[in-house]
């Protein structure tokens, strides 16, 4: 892939708690496992984009689902991050990242193979619409609980196999080619479930297929990257190392993770609690309104589903354009500032949803605009959250930490969103747009304290305006 050559940095060597030495990965192997993963987010984003979002929901709305019940089905994904700290806990135990991540990934994505044959006995009449949403409710809770077991860790394998120097960089390339992917996927697909002549259901059952070969040719990639587990990789005679990253010597000593420890560094680090709660607030103030959208477009102006998912291809491409000038930006200055930067773009977005309606001005501007906006500022927040939670990650307990975070994100966010789907549901409130501006004021809320956490060796905010005014100031007296 473009922009993987950079990587000449000399082999990694990671240690473990017991200072036993881990095998060297050579720099081909780490180019090639980066290439791997590229590919990987390339069919991973194909079987994620047709089994959510947009047309997930354009589906619940034919099936007449309520805004509550599109609520509980956006909060799963969120509430089944619950189980990443347990998967991050077995998956350190385990001999291999790889197989661990592929014994939960592939079940997980064959569930939905239940879905297609759940739609297929719904266009025979042999379920109704209420037996089909909760069907529906059954496969994404299934398959994103299994997803959730692999979560945390597959990010600590990425971790161990991205130079730290590199990880803006890289994650920015990995996720601009798997949201060119999605740019392409979701225009596609739903031109495919607006126009398929026997009907939006039956269209969206063929997706769904489309969906799961996708979803499983990611899992061949998957299997060409490098298999590291730091706590099972360790050997005690690095001369009879060969150079497979994937072997261990026989005289190796292993050292099993202890939940105790892990529970006890958590515990004395301030920082990452305080990030923890900061992330927590966040993820309940954006998820709020976020899953809604759609929702609104679809329900309430009652907009064709193709042209909501070229909207939604508009917020792909804008991450596609924008990451990779986030990720060298976050290079330079760390994570801080465009993290409070977007944050306040993403702040003001819901409030910005009540002048859209129906007439040609907000169709051909304002809606492009919104999802463009969104898809601006999502780059850099999510860039940032992700590089973020490597760096305060503990060496010796990153699984743990990331499923930590991903199930404190996890229970807010869903918590969010089954709130934001009842109080649409409030006549007082005012619906949707209510709930849009509700959205907005904790959106910012929640961003507040964000400024005062400040990431070791980076500049904060208030050090940041400090710097460029004292610089302009200077300027100023060296031009009298």
């Amino acid at each position: 892939m473009v922009g993987l050559n950079p990587i000449d940095d000399p082999p990694i060597k990671l240690e473990t708690k017991t200072s036993i030495e881990i095998a060297r990965i050579p720099t081909p192997e780490i180019r090639r496992s980066l290439i791997a993963s590229s590919i990987d987010g390339v069919f991973a984003a194909i079987y994620s984009n047709l089994t959510s979002g947009v047309l997930l929901s354009n589906f619940l709305v034919d099936l007449r689902a309520n805004s509550f019940e599109v609520g509980i089905l956006a909060a799963i994904p969120m509430l089944a991050n619950v189980v990443q700290p347990l998967g991050a806990w077995w998956g350190a135990r385990s001999n291999s990242r790889r197989n661990y991540c592929s014994s939960v990934n592939i079940p997980a994505r064959f569930a939905w193979v239940l879905l297609a044959l759940g739609i297929s006995l719904y266009t025979r009449h042999l379920l109704d619409d209420r037996t089909m949403v909760i069907w529906t409710m059954v496969v994404v809770a299934v398959s994103h609980l299994l997803g959730g077991l692999g979560s945390a860790t597959w990010l600590s394998w990425m971790a161990a196999l991205v130079p730290s120097k590199l990880r803006g960089r890289y994650f920015s390339i990995r996720n601009t080619v798997s949201n060119l992917t999605s740019l392409i996927a979701v225009a596609l697909a739903g031109f495919w479930v607006a126009n398929y002549p026997r009907g939006e259901i039956e269209a969206y059952e063929i997706a769904i297929g489309v969906a799961i070969i996708a979803g499983f040719v990611s899992m061949v990639y998957q299997w060409q990257m490098v298999d590291v587990s730091p706590p099972r990789l360790a050997v005690a005679n690095p001369e009879n190392f060969e150079g497979n990253a994937t072997s261990v010597a026989p005289e190796a000593e292993f050292a099993a993770p202890q939940i105790s420890d892990a529970i006890e560094t958590i515990l004395q680090d301030r920082y990452f609690l305080g990030f923890t709660i900061c992330f927590s607030a966040w993820m309940f103030s954006l998820n709020l309104s976020a899953p809604f959208f759609n929702l609104y477009l679809l329900q309430d102006l009652a907009i064709d589903v193709s042209w909501v998912t070229l909207y939604n291809s508009l917020t792909s491409a804008a991450n596609l354009a924008l990451l990779i000038p986030f990720g060298r930006w976050s290079d330079r200055i760390g994570t801080q500032i465009p993290l409070i930067g977007m944050g306040l773009v993403m702040a003001l977005l819901p409030v910005l949803w009540l002048g859209i309606g129906t007439d040609s001005l907000s169709l051909w501007v304002g809606l492009p605009l919104l999802f463009i906006l969104n898809g601006g500022a999502s780059a850099a927040i999510d860039l940032c959250l992700n590089n973020l939670q490597i760096e305060i990650a503990h060496e010796h307990h990153q699984a743990q930490y990331f499923g930590i975070i991903a199930a404190m994100g996890g229970i807010s966010g869903s918590l969010g969103t089954l709130v934001g789907g009842t109080v649409a549901s409030w006549e007082i409130v005012g619906g949707l747009t209510g709930l849009f501006v509700i959205s907005s004021i904790l959106r910012l809320l929640s961003l507040l304290p964000m400024i005062f956490l400040q990431p070791a060796g980076e500049r904060s905010v208030f050090q940041l305006l400090e710097f460029t005014w004292l610089a302009r100031l200077l300027k100023r007296s060296d031009s009298l």
